[in-house]
């Protein structure tokens, strides 16, 4: 069996599309087991319309809080995605230090002060071999903070479907084996499908390269809609089987627990905690 968890979900507190109720029946309707809501803070840009406003985080916290007391399936877990800078590494842990949370995803979405998702113009007349190299650096440095549980979309820079000129494997591998060294866990996202990308972020490819470094592993949707909620899940649970993977994460209170995960047809594998 596997035990379906989906942490990225992003609501009206940030750029989601719904409040959290909203999402409950459609995590339901996915199998769900557990729904982690894990709206944007971005302490440096604040203003920016798809990020809450850091003076909310009581409020979304406690509504999340009492939203968990009422639903109880699935069981509901309160995160964030904080988005890394490596100049505000103290401000970001003083924020995250205080607040009762189940995980923090950690995610860049800004290099040299510029969004690298926001509109294929960043990447024109750049090289983009050197924007994708400095990303994954910015990534590596991101899990090597010790602020986070879980990196996201950890090649986002693909997102408008350009490629590396070579084989970036070597790149890949350098970021598995950094996941690894801080213990640090990366997600499957599904959300590169709704894209120009159109599939999956990181690179499927590669997925064998962060089992061959035993990286933790979660899949989730980053879900801005009630109706993406466990999208695609099917076939990243297969390639993430098909690269060796046998249990994924769960969180509460910042600690993670491995489940083991079995496709239709297989025994049950011992997992651990």
């Amino acid at each position: 069996m596997i035990y379906r968890t989906d942490y990225h979900i992003h609501t009206s507190f940030s750029d989601g599309k719904a409040d959290p109720a909203g999402y409950i029946q459609a995590a339901k309707e996915a199998g769900l087991k557990e729904l982690g809501f894990s709206d944007h803070i971005n302490l440096r840009y604040s203003n920016l319309h798809w990020t809450m406003d850091s003076t909310l985080i009581h409020n979304y916290i406690t509504s999340l809080t009492m939203l968990g007391k009422e639903f109880k399936d699935p069981v509901l877990r309160t995160g964030l995605e904080v988005d890394y800078f490596n100049d505000m590494e103290k401000e970001i842990y003083n924020f995250i230090a205080p607040l009762r949370l189940d995980y923090v995803l950690g995610s860049v979405h800004y290099l040299n002060g510029e969004s690298v998702d926001s509109n294929p113009d960043y990447y024109s007349g750049k090289d983009y071999d050197r924007i994708f190299r400095d990303y994954i650096d910015l990534i590596c440095e991101a899990a090597s903070s010790g602020l986070f549980d879980v990196i996201t979309h950890c090649d986002l820079v693909r997102i408008f479907g350009k490629t590396y000129s070579s084989d970036p494997s070597h790149l890949y591998e350098h970021m598995a084996r950094t996941f690894a060294k801080h213990d640090i866990a990366f997600e499957v996202n599904t959300n590169g499908m709704n894209r120009p990308l159109g599939e999956f972020y990181p690179d499927v490819r590669f997925l064998h390269i962060f089992r061959k470094w035993n990286v933790p592993v979660c899949v989730n949707s980053d879900a801005h809609f009630p109706e993406r909620v466990g999208q695609h899940f099917e076939r990243a649970y297969r390639l993430l089987k098909d690269a060796g993977y046998n249990e994924m994460c769960t969180f509460s209170r910042r600690e993670r627990f491995m489940i083991p995960f079995n496709l239709p047809g297989q025994a049950d594998v011992q997992g651990k905690s």
